[in-house]
């Protein structure tokens, strides 16, 4: 296996375990990738989004991204470059979404041809046809919510339709924090997988 001998030692140790995630399928590559920048990703995002649910969700979403993409990294520059610009872009595609006042259900899932899934749905100030337009979207979204399970269904519908907070969750449902967490992040998963194939019909 070639590194670039220019990388740091750090920056070549993470070219090892990208090699080992995508060749060998290696998932200690993976949680070993996630653990080294789990903490700078999340704090560099909490000074960007200023709220730490927002950060928890957008650290997720920036491991789902580059994990997604590991194939395209090349070590002309070191992996954390990489993750960092992946992670802050997607933070200021979500602070340009909050700014023109829509949320996004599914939280900016991406298809496999790297094309934005999410229903952003205005807040306020439309005109009648785009209120039919978003009773429409919420109906959908809603219909694609339903085919999931019980639990899942649950979690998405407090945490994106009712926007409880990962503490109030996890007090209503009497489940430790980390689970709530951790379980949204696999129901979110299974919406994507639904979302990727009812796209047409949105």
């Amino acid at each position: 296996m070639e590194v670039n001998p220019d990388l740091t030692s750090k920056a070549q140790i993470d070219y090892k375990l990208v090699r080992a995630a995508l060749d060998d399928g290696d998932q200690k590559a993976y949680a070993e990738l996630m653990s080294r920048y789990k903490d700078s990703i999340y704090f560099m995002l909490l000074k960007m989004v200023k709220s730490k649910d927002d950060a928890d969700d957008l650290t997720i979403e920036a491991f789902g991204k580059a994990f997604k993409r590991l194939g395209q990294y090349t070590p002309n520059y070191a992996f954390s470059t990489w993750l960092f610009k992946i992670a802050s872009n997607n933070a200021i595609d979500f602070l340009r979404r909050k700014k023109n006042n829509t949320f996004s259900i599914n939280k900016g899932f991406e298809g496999d041809d790297g094309s934005e899934m999410s229903i952003e749905i205005k807040s306020e100030g439309l005109d009648p046809e785009e209120k039919i337009i978003k009773k429409e979207k919420v109906k959908l979204m809603r219909e694609v919510v339903e085919k999931l399970k019980p639990n899942y269904r649950q979690l998405i519908e407090m945490r994106y339709f009712e926007e409880m907070s990962y503490e109030e969750i996890s007090v209503k449902l009497e489940l430790p924090l980390g689970t709530v967490k951790a379980q949204l992040f696999r129901a979110r998963e299974l919406l994507y997988n639904i979302m990727k194939n009812t796209k047409n019909s949105i």
